[in-house]
């Protein structure tokens, strides 16, 4: 560094931490904990954007393991590019990219914000399946969130064997996403003040894979860095999304890329040397990495250490929660099949042998009842596809869902606003990339009405951009006021009430926002006593008596 700019870091370095006689907005260099951050104007609203600042780093010498916190900045940071994604097949083109250098965060600053009058925070984190998923503004335009004077963060965490492979190891525990994530959150907790952001008015939300991470947050023993939750369309309690430390994936995918050897420190040294893409392109081989609970090693951080229905959540007490679900989540999963695709479907017996210890006697008992239940003596063919994506939806989503509410209930959360999403518009996001134009909304369909995502070009219709204002006041108005609904209004007409201990409101978005009492009730009537007659016969219960 010049001995110019060492002068000019000095000043304004002073200057930002001496000035108190004006109360001036963020300015596009901001003075940090970790060093100066230069940003940029926006274009298209009065905030201003910093973009793929780093937050960590992988440990070269042990990629797969927890990452570190990155260093302080010598110089100005220049935050202008949000391009880095973390090593995946992309979903879009289905290519292999990414890097490792991926770490980073981009954070979204209305003009309003200021160091003396500070707003809420709202932070994303991105779905995926645990495989993909990144940060940037391709997906997540911040635009329709900062114009209700709240700071937007999005952040980067690794997906795939690089973000949950798990092992009976110190080096890799497992869990290294949720681990990245936890590090940009206390990260955001320790500087987002110098942004104009209130580190006591944090809001974490996300969607699928991205709603299940934000749940594991809450049960976490780490501490609390957060205020309110939004968890859309995943839960903790989603089947099948957790398991075991096992070595067997690692040793396969050492020898898929030609190294053959049952010594897993030796695997681990030789994965480690291949490039990110030839790794990549070898899971698509094995079984996809997923979070597991974790074993104790001495000095090493667990982030999960139970199967969450075995614990109690005390972060929850008095944590407001907004929490939902679309009304056909599994929709884009079974339609536009061929015929032979459902005589080859054996997802009753499928789905309930994955997630419960069932003997034999009792899987066919329990496919039998639900088969009767959902498509009578029915085959399964194309005709009853809409009730194959109606047990789907339910079995993955809508009743674990209702199983998480209950839960947090039980350990004395804050208010919990329930919601359904059904509209069918111009951006819905899934159901518009495949071009699906029957049912309702699809899994993740509701993200086209929160961010301006950058290749949905055309004028949003004057309906989606009702749908687009009311979600994002909504959402916004929790994220200020721990209350989506604080008044009615023309834009917001209807007083969302949060659940009550007999009574599961509810909020129906879709053209029209209206206030119900209990979803799906028959179907959810069904799952309740099927789960309450065979709760300790699922896969991780560990003898404890809940029902």
């Amino acid at each position: 560094m010049c001995l110019r700019q060492i002068f000019l870091t000095i000043f304004i370095s002073t200057l930002f931490k001496t000035c108190h006689c004006i109360d001036t907005r963020v300015d596009p260099l901001v003075d940090t904990n970790v060093g100066l951050i230069r940003g940029m104007k926006a274009e298209d609203g009065g905030y201003a954007m910093f973009l793929g600042i780093p937050y960590g780093k992988v440990d070269k010498n042990n990629p797969f393991g927890p990452s570190l916190p990155q260093e302080n900045f010598e110089e100005i940071f220049e935050a202008y590019d949000d391009s880095a994604i973390c090593p995946q097949i992309e979903e879009f083109n289905e290519t292999i990219t990414g890097t490792l250098d991926c770490l980073h965060l981009n954070i979204y600053v209305p003009d309003v914000a200021s160091t003396k009058s500070p707003v809420p925070v709202l932070v994303w984190i991105y779905g995926g399946a645990f495989q993909t998923g990144f940060g940037g503004r391709f997906l997540y335009g911040p635009k329709y969130f900062v114009r209700h004077d709240i700071i937007l963060v999005t952040v980067n965490y690794r997906v795939g064997p690089y973000g949950f492979m798990c092992l009976n190891d110190s080096k890799v525990p497992g869990n290294q996403g949720f681990k990245d994530q936890l590090l940009a959150l206390r990260w955001i907790k320790d500087n987002i003040d110098s942004f104009g952001g209130n580190s006591n008015k944090i809001t974490l939300f996300g969607e699928s894979a991205g709603g299940v991470a934000i749940d594991y947050h809450l049960f976490s023993k780490q501490e609390k860095l957060f205020n309110n939750l939004i968890i859309q369309s995943g839960t903790s309690l989603l089947p099948s999304l957790i398991g075991e430390p096992e070595a067997a994936r690692t040793l396969n995918l050492a020898s898929i890329l030609g190294f053959e050897t049952i010594n897993l420190n030796e695997a681990l040294s030789f994965l480690g040397k291949q490039s990110t893409n030839s790794v990549i392109d070898a899971m698509r081989q094995v079984p996809r990495y997923l979070p597991c609970v974790e074993n104790d090693f001495n000095n090493v951080e667990k982030f999960i250490s139970d199967y969450p229905l075995n614990l109690d959540i005390p972060k929850a007490k008095d944590v407001p929660i907004l929490i939902g679900h679309t009304d056909d989540e599994r929709l884009l999963l079974h339609v536009n099949k061929n015929p032979e695709y459902y005589e080859h479907l054996n997802i009753f017996h499928e789905k309930l042998f994955n997630a419960f210890n069932f003997n034999s006697s009792q899987l066919a008992d329990a496919v039998k009842n639900f088969r009767h239940f959902y498509i009578g003596d029915e085959e399964i063919t194309e005709q009853e596809k809409f009730s194959i994506i109606d047990f789907d939806s339910d079995f993955t989503y809508v009743h674990p869902t209702q199983r998480s509410i209950k839960q947090y209930m039980e350990n004395n959360a804050g208010d919990i606003y329930y919601y359904m999403f059904s509209y069918n518009g111009g951006r819905n996001f899934v159901k518009k990339r495949h071009n699906v134009t029957i049912g309702g909304a699809a899994h993740a369909d509701e993200i086209g009405y929160l961010f301006d995502i950058s290749y949905m070009k055309d004028e949003p219709s004057h309906e989606d951009q009702l749908i687009i204002d009311r979600m994002t006041t909504l959402w916004a108005n929790f994220v200020k006021y721990s209350n989506p609904t604080p008044q009615i209004s023309d834009l917001l007409p209807v007083d969302w009430k949060p659940v009550e201990n007999n009574l599961l409101h509810y909020l129906e978005i879709d053209s029209e926002l209206t206030l119900k009492k209990r979803p799906f009730n028959k179907r959810m009537a069904f799952w309740d006593l099927f789960y309450r007659h065979n709760y300790k016969l699922q896969k991780g219960y560990r003898n404890r008596d809940k029902w």
